[in-house]
């Protein structure tokens, strides 16, 4: 494996859990081998990877990227990674109101919604 796949490896981990990514790794097929490679070569080994800036400031821009662009399956699994990245309820939240601003309410409210059944189904106070 290259050193861009083991340091996205290691930072897919840090950032989303083992428990997601060796889940993710146990469904993965020869179909998309592949494009599990390029997601955690690029996305994780590169972008994520980068000390430019935090995992908080990656996770925010992450969730505001998935909600502006309607891309919402994605939402719930960058929820749960806040755990481990820092980014508090309280980031989020200025995050999903600049979505409404800059892309629009209807995205941002359900971004929201997403939110908040996720951190319910974390056991955590809203």
């Amino acid at each position: 494996m290259s050193e861009s796949y083991t340091n996205g490896m290691a930072t897919r981990r840090a950032v989303l859990g083992d428990a997601h990514v060796d889940k993710a790794e146990t469904s993965k097929t020869r179909f998309d081998e592949p494009f599990q490679a390029l997601i955690t070569e690029a996305a994780w080994g590169t972008v994520w990877s980068s000390d430019k800036i935090s995992k908080r400031e990656r996770s925010m821009l992450t969730l505001a990227l998935l909600a502006a662009t309607g891309n919402f399956e994605e939402i719930p699994m960058h929820i749960r990674a806040t755990a481990n990245t820092g980014a508090s309820q309280s980031d989020v939240i200025e995050v999903f109101q600049h979505v409404a601003i800059y892309a629009g309410v209807p995205k941002a409210n359900h971004a929201i919604k997403l939110a908040k059944q996720t951190y319910k189904e974390m056991g955590v106070d809203l």
